[in-house]
């Protein structure tokens, strides 16, 4: 019978119209133990508003979390645990574990892979020697992956510096994240979350060379190497990352793309004393604008919503469920209310509006079954 799935459209549809239908966040079993806490464990929308609260932007990204630098607080989120490719937003995990590693004035002379290595480029040709400091800016600035490669390499080895990031996203609770390589290049087996972009963001926020790097918008470089008593030549590199360049009160922090990961970027800026921290996943390639967006929202509403979760790590960290394993349960009225924003008031109404399109489904159903019936029945 095709009624179940008549009525089921016609209700959808009823309630779409009048603008009260939005994704409602559902809840795994393991909600309780969901790192940032158990509203975070959803894979839809987390967002507790008040009255006076404006409407979430609307934004394409797959995931996205909008949180507090400074107290950790997650003001509003979607599938915040979701595990995708990271793209170039990952070198925030690999600045914040060598940042602490590396002396920048430290010279390193570069290896063939380095300038050899596949994706975005600074410029890093063999037998160069540049400072850890040109190394940071151009991988922040440029994105460039043979600056990424160098600093892993500067520190011991990719293979290391990729143990290395992985010991530092457990020790920071980013169970979300797995790294493969130092750029964020595509591989298989690579992938973060959301929610673990923000926490690299707030560690990296937290030390002044990383703040200097992310907010820095343009440098120089050095060039090709030169015989001894050449002056060696440097070239102008300017920053990426659109949201520095166009967002009032922005700090950083990266910006990534790449074709399966499509656009992910991981955004703050600082406006009255408060530092929010935006980060999206898989979306399209003006991705700071949906951090720009989030922070607009994040600015205008903070004062008058209740934190969905938090950066900062429970006790049960560790005990904490893969997110690839997480088995979707349905959100109690309350929290999908909260979560969709739709107000409490509204769901009588939609519960009317559903029993209305049952019973005109029922109708159409009927006039399906008995065609040849002289009778008709007034509209609804």
């Amino acid at each position: 019978m095709s009624s179940p799935s008549l009525t089921l459209r016609v209700v959808a549809a009823a309630t779409v119209s009048l603008g009260l239908l939005a994704p409602v966040a559902s809840l795994p079993a393991s909600a309780a133990t969901t790192v940032g806490g158990p509203l975070l464990a959803t894979h839809g929308v987390a967002v507790q508003a008040s009255k006076a609260t404006r409407p979430l932007p609307r934004l394409s990204a797959a995931s996205f979390v909008l949180a507090d630098a400074t107290t950790g607080e997650v003001l509003a989120a979607r599938n915040p645990h979701g595990r995708l490719r990271p793209a170039s937003t990952l070198k925030t995990l690999t600045a914040v574990t060598l940042l602490p590693l590396l002396d920048p004035s430290t010279e390193y002379t570069a290896t063939w892979d380095d300038a050899n290595v596949e994706g975005s480029k600074v410029g890093v040709v063999p037998k160069g020697t540049y400072t850890v400091r040109n190394l940071f800016e151009g991988m922040f600035l440029i994105s460039g992956n043979d600056a990424a490669n160098a600093l892993a390499n500067a520190a011991g080895g990719v293979p290391r510096t990729v143990e290395l990031m992985n010991a530092k996203a457990k020790e920071l609770g980013a169970l979300d994240t797995h790294v493969v390589n130092p750029s964020g290049l595509d591989a298989d087996g690579q992938y973060t979350s959301a929610y673990d972009l923000a926490l690299f963001a707030r560690e990296g926020l937290a030390r002044d060379d990383f703040r200097t790097y992310a907010g820095t918008v343009h440098s120089t470089f050095p060039g090709k190497p030169v015989p001894p008593g050449h002056r060696r030549p440097t070239f102008q590199i300017w920053t990426q990352n659109k949201l520095l360049m166009n967002y009032h009160g922005a700090i950083g922090t990266k910006t990534g793309w790449t074709t399966l990961a499509r656009g992910t970027f991981s955004g703050a800026a600082t406006r009255n004393g408060r530092t929010l921290i935006a980060t999206v996943m898989h979306t399209g390639p003006r991705a700071w604008k949906e951090s720009a967006a989030l922070l607009d929202w994040g600015f205008a509403n903070a004062a008058t919503v209740t934190p969905v979760g938090t950066l900062e790590q429970p006790k049960v960290v560790a005990q904490a469920a893969p997110a690839a394993h997480r088995p979707p349960l349905a959100a109690t009225p309350r929290q999908a209310g909260h979560a969709a924003g739709v107000p409490l008031w509204a769901w009588p109404l939609l519960a009317a509006v559903g029993a209305l399109a049952a019973m005109r489904t029922r109708v159409l159903v009927l006039r399906r079954v008995r065609p040849r019936q002289r009778y008709s029945l007034p509209p609804l």
